[in-house]
């Protein structure tokens, strides 16, 4: 493609020879000639100078005389729209319902979904248009999915959730009784989930993963969660039951969320973080116990620090001893 025609399918605003021809993406550090980069992160200018590659999608206030540039003001989504212009999206092998997939005769499919190869979709549950359940999936009886939803191989929609009384009954030792799981898992519009999540079913009412939502891998979502719209986990997020999770929520990897917790809208969580209360709207956390990140900074700071300050706490002790028997 023309650099000219993808500067003006992309939106961005072209510096350089509109005649270069580019078929494909490449990373700054590795993309070749022909292939076409982009820079996000103002950290890594410094790589335009030195890449490979024929033309670079950058912000609006990025200048280079090594390379050809399209200037955009969202950098990341025009580059994922010039992803697009050149090679489109995977192209899937087959339509409609595998062969060897396994679909309840009461469940519905909407028209335009895909579901490949040993996936399993149980009795009476729901599945929107135009979704694909990749190898493996599991939706379990009267789960929904809505449109457009996303679910890569080994998902599971639904299983039981981890509910049980433990209880002695006369003359046994207290063992663990399982409750009935009678609730369901509901997967809204636009919701794209990784390899291997799981999310349980309610033991009553619904689980709730909202619209637009998405996790990358190993995610598991507790039972009686609700997740809002338009959040982002990364892999392996661990929710327990009962949270309620606001909107545009971004979680990063391992991030572990205690049951029974409210996180408000647009919270931000720093990987391996642990969230043991309520976390207001609008802030980041950092740590475990999660914390506002500007206090975990000065709590890591010292914690850093931990041995030469039992050092000095020791020798303040010392000193302290010896003025007392002075007296």
């Amino acid at each position: 493609m023309r650099l000219a025609d993808l500067a003006k399918e992309i939106g961005a605003e072209l510096t350089g020879d509109p005649d270069l021809d580019v078929t494909s993406a490449g990373t700054l550090e590795d993309a070749k000639s022909g292939q076409i980069s982009f820079l996000a992160n103002p950290k890594y200018a410094s790589q335009i100078e030195t890449t490979k590659a024929s033309a670079v999608i950058v912000g609006e206030n990025v200048k280079s005389d090594c390379v050809a540039l399209l200037k955009a003001k969202d950098p990341y989504y025009a580059f994922r729209q010039a992803v697009i212009a050149l090679n489109g999206f995977r192209k899937h092998p087959f339509s409609g319902v595998h062969p060897l997939a396994y679909v309840d005769a009461t469940a519905t499919v909407g028209e335009g979904t895909l579901i490949y190869p040993f996936c399993f979709v149980g009795p009476r549950a729901k599945i929107g248009r135009d979704c694909i359940l990749y190898p493996n999936v599991t939706v379990y009886d009267d789960c929904v999915l809505g449109d457009r939803v996303a679910l890569h191989a080994g998902c599971s929609i639904g299983q039981d959730g981890f509910g049980y009384a433990t209880h002695a009954l006369p003359g046994q030792a207290p063992a663990h009784h399982k409750i009935p799981q009678a609730g369901n898992a509901v997967i809204e519009d636009d919701v794209e989930l990784g390899a291997n999540c799981a999310v349980d079913r309610a033991t009553l009412g619904s689980t709730v993963v909202g619209r637009g939502t998405k996790f990358s891998n190993g995610v598991i979502i507790g039972h009686g969660s609700k997740i809002g719209a338009h959040c982002l986990f990364v892999a392996q997020v661990g929710i327990a039951g009962s949270v309620n999770v606001g909107n545009y929520v971004v979680m990063g990897g391992q991030v572990g969320v205690a049951g029974h917790l409210k996180i408000g809208d647009q919270v931000q969580i720093a990987a391996q973080s642990g969230v043991m209360t309520d976390l207001e709207s609008k802030q980041n956390y950092l740590g475990a116990p999660a914390m506002p990140i500007s206090q975990a900074r000065r709590v890591y700071t010292h914690f850093a620090n931990l041995p030469e300050l039992v050092n000095r706490l020791k020798e303040l002790e010392k000193k302290v001893a010896e003025l007392g028997e002075r007296k």
